[in-house]
């Protein structure tokens, strides 16, 4: 995964979150959300695939259970549609005012599910989708990791018409586990992973000591993890 971003200069920080499902993603955003924002800290929230209008048309595509037959290739580039969108609507405008921009999931989520999903695509060919998109590298990525059958138990009914990932099998999740532990190792500077099997307070605690650790910078000494 390493050089797979064209590089960009920005003036806020910008932090993914990525994990399998039921890892716990959505309500850690939350919880990061009313930290940094009580901190005073200008943040902008959004997620993949989705952010704006466009892009979550191509959500509900991608994520509902109604069968598709998506093909690897066309599913990879509907989900890199839905992620121009959002770069160029939502996160890059957002960085260069600033701001801190929070995505639950971006480009790491696509690497874990579709190219350890079904092997058929190479990594230059995502390379080659981020150059395209102009995809800048977060400068710190959140992996929650957890048991694929604990986290599909937390998960189950959890999003309405948006379980097409759910019901895959339990063979699949652990591909998917294992793609985002790769990533993880392969960019120790980057990625942070977090046991998601604690509790919801303890996992908000180790996220914010990690943007704390990662981005040493003034503004965010003293984050504390506001329930």
């Amino acid at each position: 995964m390493n050089n797979m971003t064209t590089p960009l200069r920005k003036s806020g920080f910008f932090i993914t979150l990525e994990g399998g499902e039921g890892a716990g993603k959505s309500t850690l955003a939350r919880g990061i959300s009313r930290s940094l924002r009580t901190s005073g800290i200008p943040l902008k929230t959004t997620r993949e695939p989705g952010g704006t209008k466009g892009a979550t048309a191509i959500r509900e595509l991608l994520v509902s259970r109604e069968d598709l037959d998506w093909r690897l290739l066309p599913e990879t580039l509907l989900f890199y549609a839905s992620r121009a969108e959002n770069l160029e609507k939502v996160i890059l405008p957002h960085l260069l005012r600033g701001f801190w921009v929070l995505c639950d999931r971006f480009y790491d989520s696509t690497y874990a599910y579709q190219f350890h999903r079904r092997r058929g695509m190479k990594v230059a060919d995502f390379r080659d989708l981020n150059r395209i998109v102009g995809t800048p590298k977060p400068d710190l990525t959140i992996i929650l990791d957890v048991d694929p059958e604990v986290g599909l138990q937390r998960s189950q009914g959890h999003l309405l018409f948006e379980d097409r990932y759910e019901h895959m099998d339990i063979a699949f999740h652990k591909r998917v586990r294992e793609g985002f532990r790769h990533i993880a190792q392969k960019e120790p500077q980057r990625c942070i992973v977090i046991d998601a099997s604690k509790t919801k307070q303890q996992v908000l605690k180790a996220a914010l000591k990690s943007i704390r650790e990662r981005l040493q910078t003034g503004v965010i000494a003293n984050i504390e993890a506001r329930s």
